[in-house]
């Protein structure tokens, strides 16, 4: 789904910005949050759920309630990421709500999640 496969290359961004430092923070923190964005978009897609143009990852993750399909990342690690997407995305001031390790540990377990679903969805249609 292409959904997902502009979310795994928002997280090879972000592995490569992450390895450069605090001048690239913000910038990490962006991918991170579009990645996870674009992977809950994509489950979305999966179910036919119609989503508004947002960046607002916990109101995406509230459209997915109803699906039995929601990542078990905690909503508060998913809202730590919004801003990096909104409020820091023209700020070239680090601003550090979450390490780079933990971006990459909730983009991970959410894409990973997406990934088997998605999977998982297409195997049962075959």
């Amino acid at each position: 789904m292409r959904l997902l496969r502009l979310a795994q290359r928002d997280c090879e961004v972000l592995e490569i910005l992450a390895e450069t430092g605090d001048k690239t923070h913000a910038a990490a923190g962006f991918h991170a949050q579009q990645a996870v964005e674009k992977a809950l978009k994509a489950l979305l897609c999966a179910h036919d759920v119609d989503f508004p143009r947002t960046h607002d990852l916990e109101g995406l993750l509230k459209r997915l309630a109803g699906t039995g399909d929601t990542p078990p990342t905690p909503v508060q690690k998913l809202r730590a990421l919004t801003p990096y997407a909104v409020d820091f995305r023209y700020d070239d001031e680090p601003v550090r709500l979450l390490a780079t390790g933990e971006m990459r540990a909730i983009v991970d377990e959410v894409i990973g999640f997406v990934a088997d679903r998605l999977e998982l969805r297409q195997e049962n249609d075959s």
